[in-house]
């Protein structure tokens, strides 16, 4: 769905933003009966407060919106839009209160707060529209929030209507609207052309496995965006139990992120040389499922035993990976729901990554906290190394014990990406229940931060 601000000269309602100490301090200006109605009404400013104002004939003549106090935004993402839930269908405009600082971000939240997953059930319309405030570049936003908007589609869909031929077809849309080319080698070919894990893994699937990728720009420095794309994960002959098998249409989050942050570099014309890299598979069982104890050998020549079939994800990542590093690209990314000990480290709100480079590192913390897509840095710990070779082959996809498993897991994949600069994302790409600016459902984690670093970690 796309996701826009109401025209500049649309008929629209001011909108007052205030903080608690502001609030008596603003009803001064006004006329006794806004007084006491704001009064009566115990509005005080706090986040998620919402007032229509009457006027005479009982229409609205405008609204009050609660902002909180500055320790209280710390705690909400997207303050502004958590009191649209009390104001009436309409389009507003800021009237006052907003600090310019913010005006993005939470420009940014409103635009967002409009997404609905319609698919199979009709949305309920959300008819709160918001003209852009002074001083934001609208167009920007619309792109990040449309963007996000194809992301969570990708992610809420089941894996019956988003299986590999789906999510191809998802990436051709992209680069069809937006001018990139894609190629796809799939199916046996994957086998000859040397890219053995992504066949194991999605071999016993109904579709085809394949590693889709997607090319734009001419010119400027390299970027390559790899995504898991596990379009629904079984766990394989080590069968998840069914309450952690229902999520797993979420599983493709990775790619889905990585698709939606290359629709916005594509919209945005960043001067990059984009490439998108997404192996997109079923992890199914059937009688030529991959299984424990198999040792793969990988496209970069590299042997894994398989010690669970249920930690595939960073066995597709890997011939993923190898090959992008192959054209050594000035950076690197890889987004992955990969892990459930990220979640165990840091919940759901924040996106761990990894990488060596101690400025990428500090940039992309502090474009999270910019751009309210929070991020948080783990470490590539050396000493767990070990914890990955098993002692029969050069690698294990499972390592025993279930310590530090996000950590184990990113230090697999690093060894595929060779001596290209590099971060990994271990992603959880859901929102578990609604928040302000977040419907429950699939979820932006890390592309802003991402877009935010690109001027500096390339140049730009």
């Amino acid at each position: 769905m796309t996701l826009t601000f109401a025209a500049a000269d649309a008929p629209s309602l001011p909108l007052y933003v205030l903080e608690p100490d502001a609030v008596s301090s603003w009803l001064e200006g006004q006329s006794p009966a806004t007084r006491a109605w704001v009064e009566a009404n115990g509005f005080a400013g706090g986040i998620g407060a919402g007032l229509m104002l009457p006027g005479p004939d009982g229409g609205p003549i405008g609204a009050l919106a609660g902002y909180g106090t500055a320790a209280q935004r710390a705690r909400v993402r997207f303050a502004l839009c958590a009191a649209m839930p009390a104001l009436a269908e309409g389009t507003y405009h800021i009237a006052s209160g907003l600090p310019q600082q913010d005006a993005a971000t939470e420009a940014l939240g409103w635009l967002l707060s409009g997404y609905a997953f319609g698919r199979y059930k009709a949305a309920p319309v959300k008819a709160k529209a918001l003209i852009a405030p002074e001083g934001v570049d609208a167009a920007r936003l619309e792109i990040l929030a449309t963007s996000e908007a194809l992301s969570r589609d990708l992610i809420n869909t089941p894996a019956a209507d988003m299986g590999p031929d789906a999510l191809e077809k998802a990436v051709r849309d992209v680069a069809y609207r937006l001018g990139g080319k894609v190629t796809v080698i799939k199916g046996d070919a994957l086998l000859d052309q040397n890219f053995p894990m992504i066949h194991a893994v999605g071999r016993a699937a109904a579709q085809e496995p394949r590693l889709i990728d997607l090319r734009w720009g001419d010119t400027g420095p390299k970027l390559t965006l790899v995504g898991k794309g596990v379009c629904f994960d079984t766990g394989g002959l080590n069968l998840k139990p069914g309450a952690s098998m229902g999520a797993m249409k979420k599983d493709m989050g990775g790619a889905a992120n990585t698709l939606g942050l290359a629709r916005a570099i594509m919209a945005l014309g960043l001067p990059v040389q984009l490439r998108l890299l997404i192996p997109a598979v079923e992890n199914s069982v059937a009688g030529n499922s991959f299984r424990p104890g198999d040792i793969l050998t990988s496209r970069a020549g590299l042997t894994v035993e398989i010690n669970n079939t249920d930690a595939e994800g960073r066995l597709v990542l890997a011939d993923a990976l190898t090959y992008g590093a192959e054209e050594t690209p000035d950076l690197m990314i890889s987004m992955a729901t990969l892990t459930g000990a990220a979640r165990v480290a840091v919940g759901t709100d924040l996106a761990p990554f990894y990488t060596d480079d101690d400025a990428l590192a500090a940039d992309l913390s502090a474009q999270g906290t910019t751009h309210a897509d929070p991020v948080w840095r783990m470490p590539f710990w050396e000493p767990y190394e070990t914890m990955i070779e098993p002692g029969i082959a050069d690698l294990d996809n499972a390592p025993s014990g279930g310590f530090a498993g996000s950590i184990t897991a990113a230090l697999f994949l690093r060894r595929f990406a060779g001596q290209t600069r590099y971060a990994h994302f271990d992603i959880y790409a859901f929102q578990p229940a609604a928040a302000p600016g977040r419907a429950k459902g699939g979820l932006w984690q890390g592309p802003r931060a991402i877009l935010g670093a690109l001027p500096g970690a390339l140049g730009l």
